[in-house]
């Protein structure tokens, strides 16, 4: 598949062309799961409407309205903007168990997701901004 697509629209490419795409630290989180630093991402803190979409293959992940201050120094939100938008995987590593969110378009690591969000759906997706990239909605009026 060289257009980089699979038959599902999933975005596969190799490690080499992930490594050309991606900033070295996007490459370490999105694609060896990895974290950023609580505070030091770009979007953590950012109040801009838009929707956030996936640094790796452009899929539209969560929407701004659903964003929230958690405190934990990560964007963090309380639904995807489809619920097709991010798959879940058990993470044990750590010596815990979490809950590993993936962008559905492709397979990328974006963060955690936690029972301890607010209503309406009480969950807390922690994503890593490093992951992420804004589409800023144009201005009204």
């Amino acid at each position: 598949m060289t257009d980089g697509t699979s038959r599902d629209d999933s975005v596969v490419l190799s490690e080499d062309a992930w490594r050309e795409k991606l900033t070295p630290e996007q490459f370490r989180v999105l694609r060896e799961k990895g974290t950023e630093r609580a505070f030091t991402g770009e979007l953590w803190n950012s109040k801009t409407p838009g929707t956030y979409v996936c640094a790796g293959c452009g899929n539209p992940l969560f929407a701004s309205g659903a964003k929230f201050d958690s405190g934990t120094g990560w964007p963090s939100f309380y639904e995807p903007i489809d619920p097709g938008a991010v798959t879940t995987e058990d993470d044990s590593s750590f010596f815990s168990r979490r809950t590993e969110v993936l962008c559905a378009g492709c397979n990328g690591h974006l963060g955690h997701a936690f029972d301890d969000g607010p209503l309406p759906t009480g969950l807390r997706y922690c994503i890593n901004s490093v992951s992420l990239a804004l589409e800023e909605q144009a201005p009204r009026g």
